[in-house]
Parts: structure tokens; sequence; C-alpha cells
């Protein structure tokens, strides 16, 4: 007899759980597979799955199982509503970076409303996900991405295309290539690698992200001090810098922003989940 919707998930989810895996990563795995065969999953919950869906769901479920990130598995993450297309060598986009990318569009909105365009960069832009977020959502931004790595690049360029939007990439290791084009910046945007290298983590993440993207140095903040020290290269008399951070490394990016921004004001705000997440610069502002 055929499985219903109901009992392949209840049975997956019954295997997820011993592994520690949430039912919501197996339902959301269902819930996607569905989408993209234009099958509603709740419609039918009690029907008998789709043979095509179900030798997906079980390959999926095996790689789910292994630990492999979901986003990897699907090939893509959704992020502030749009689909942006991962692979291992760049970092999956997170949920709590999209509330950086809010707080990038209101600040803009209040310190450049009267520019017709403002410059804006998005350092080691990665999958690209944070520059075609921003870019979506606000049309005066001339949008800049770097990243020291050509694959990421491509995907993001792939990324860009694929949402519609005009970003120009550069390859490069973090400021070099605004510096070599000598672009300036009204916003400078970057989501760096940011872990200390002494960090444990969880094995989903150390297994399949890719490191060069997760480890920021022996105390996490090998690329901040990189960004910082060269930033009044790049960025105009009146501007300011976004960042997001480790939610515990308030206190020495403080002394980081004292040190290289001296006259500047900063904040660092807190996520949804009340944890130090995102740090603004205003420089001159």
């Amino acid at each position: 007899i055929m499985a219903t919707y109901r009992q392949i998930i209840n049975k997956a989810k019954k295997k997820a759980n011993q592994k520690d895996i949430s039912d919501q990563a197996v339902k959301l795995l269902m819930l996607e597979l569905c989408n993209n065969n234009s099958t509603d999953l709740y419609l039918n919950y009690e029907n008998q799955v789709d043979s095509e869906i179900e030798k997906k769901f079980e390959e999926a479920m095996e790689r789910l199982l292994n630990n492999e990130p979901l986003q990897y598995i699907l090939g893509y993450q959704w992020f502030c509503g749009y689909k942006i297309f991962v692979n291992k060598e760049c970092l999956i986009p997170r949920y709590e970076t999209e509330e950086l990318v809010g707080n990038v569009l209101a600040d803009s909105d209040y310190y450049f409303k009267n520019q017709d365009v403002i410059n804006i960069a998005d350092i080691g832009t990665g999958s690209g996900a944070i520059a075609i977020a921003l870019k979506k959502e606000e049309e005066k931004f001339n949008m800049w991405a770097t990243d020291i790595s050509e694959t990421a690049i491509q995907l993001a360029k792939q990324n860009s295309q694929y949402n519609n939007c005009n970003i120009t990439f550069l390859i490069g290791d973090m400021l070099q290539p605004l510096i070599d084009n000598n672009i300036k910046l009204d916003i400078l945007v970057s989501n760096p690698p940011y872990i200390p290298k002494s960090q444990k983590m969880e094995k989903s993440v150390v297994d399949y992200e890719p490191h060069v993207a997760l480890f920021g140095g022996d105390d996490g903040l090998f690329f901040y001090r990189k960004i910082m020290e060269n930033a009044h290269k790049v960025i105009n008399p009146h501007s300011f810098l976004a960042f997001e951070i480790g939610y515990d490394e308030k206190q020495a990016i403080c002394a980081l922003v004292e040190q290289y921004f001296p006259n500047d004001r900063y904040e660092v705000l807190k996520d949804l989940n009340g944890k130090d997440r995102m740090l603004f610069i205003y420089h001159n502002l």
C-alpha cells in the first residue's frame, strides 16, 4: 500500500529525532520538494505520495541524517524573500543576517534620503545574498560586491541574474578590489568570517560549510581588523559601515572601533534573539 504524506513525514521525523535533527527540517524538506513539483502539501496531507517526490524525499533524508545542511540538499535558501542558490563554496545565508539588511535600509533612508545614487559595497559577498537583497529593496543603490573566491563570485553572479539584479562583482581580498578601482562608498556592509579557530561548532557546520567563510583567525577578528584599518581608503567623508558580528565579540569589536574610528559614533544592535549581532559605525554622520 502506498503511504500518505503524513505517514512518510512522521516516519522520517522519528529517524530525525534520533539524530537530533529538528522536525521542522523534515517538514521543510517535504514542503520545498512539493513546491518544486507544484504540489500543495497541506491539501494532499492525507493523500498518497507522488512517487517522484517520495524518491527524492528518501534520497534527501539520507543526506539530512548525515548532518548535511538542508540548504545544500535543496541547493538554495530563502533570504529576505529572495531565492538564493547555495553550494559548498559559500556560507549558507542566515536568518539573523536579514536583520542586518533591514537596518542598513533604514539607515540609508535616514542619512541619504536626498541622494539620487548611493554607493554601497558588500565585502566578502559569498552567495551574494546581502548585496542582492539590498539592491532589490533599494533602487538607488549602486552596488558592488567583492569576494576572494572565484567560485563564490560565479555563484553570486548566477544569483543576481536569477533575481534580476544589477551588481558589479569584483574578485579580490576584502577591500582591495575597491581600492584598486578607486571606488568610494557611502555605505560599506560586511558579514565576514568571525568564528575564532578554537570555537566548538555543530557538526553540520564544520563538516559541510567552507572554513574560509567561517573562521576569522585566532580571535575571530582578523577580517574586521583588515577592513577597519583600510576603510578610510574607500569610504566617503560622510558614510556608515555595517557589520554582522559574533554574539560574544562585542567588547573586542568595540575596542577595534575605538582604535580605528576614534571620533565616530557607533552602536551594537541586538538581533531578535537578544544577542549582540550587528555593529554600525557612523563616520561623520
